[in-house]
């Protein structure tokens, strides 16, 4: 299912939350009715929850079905909530605490910002069990704001060239496309949470490209 959808009042909504195939991680502060909507159309739990303290939850962590890596902030309590998910959890050894916005990640594999450290991309293979590759997209250190990423496809920034997308291909094992959403905003990860079921995307986006977006995370057989 493919919704347009105004859930924390601006277009960023990958920043607030953190959706894998099984879950969704929202602020404590989100409406029922929103969190009600992510329910509905990812097809997954919902579990409030902060991380370090901050309802930045999609900046601060990125996941998928094997584990979640995290601000090296996290505090115990949210370890303890993480883990009983059945999640394998693990914070990031950097002084970049925004992992969400410098790692996109499957379930096959990862792409990560060049000046991560080799200890933190050690940390992210472990823990998310995947391969991981350092690149920039479109010049950008940002590669988690740039890609939204599910176990079914992806959605790239318009501005990726040919060789970011193929190794997008091989990396993540799945096929995608460029795009943009909210009327050409080209974060498209920082703008869209999404899984294998669904994904809802900033409410100013158009008709072409929730076409994009249907194509490319594979969703072709639904409606929005």
């Amino acid at each position: 299912m493919l919704k347009r959808v105004d859930i924390v009042g601006n277009p960023n909504i990958g920043v607030f939350i953190l959706a894998t195939d099984d879950v969704a991680i929202v602020p404590y502060n989100l409406l029922d009715e929103k969190a009600e909507i992510i329910k509905e159309t990812l097809e997954v739990d919902i579990v409030k929850s902060s991380i370090s303290g901050s309802n930045l939850i999609g900046s601060l962590a990125v996941a998928n079905s094997n584990g979640i890596v995290v601000s090296p902030h996290i505090l115990d309590r949210e370890v303890k909530q993480f883990e009983e998910l059945g999640l394998k959890v693990a914070a990031i050894p950097s002084q970049y605490t925004a992992v969400g916005n410098v790692v996109a990640a499957n379930d096959n594999g990862a792409i990560v910002s060049p000046f991560l450290s080799e200890e933190a991309c050690n940390v992210i293979e472990e823990t998310l069990d995947v391969d991981v590759e350092s690149r920039s997209i479109s010049g950008s250190d940002i590669v988690g704001s740039l890609i939204k990423v599910t176990n079914n496809g992806f959605l790239i920034t318009k501005n990726a060239i040919s060789s970011e997308i193929n190794l997008a291909r091989k990396v993540f094992g799945v096929e995608g496309d460029i795009g943009t959403v909210g009327k050409g905003i080209s974060l498209v990860g920082a703008c869209s949470i999404a899984n294998s079921h669904g994904a809802i995307v900033a409410k100013d986006s158009t008709g072409p490209e929730m076409a994009r977006v249907e194509e490319a995370l594979g969703f072709l057989d639904d409606n929005f």
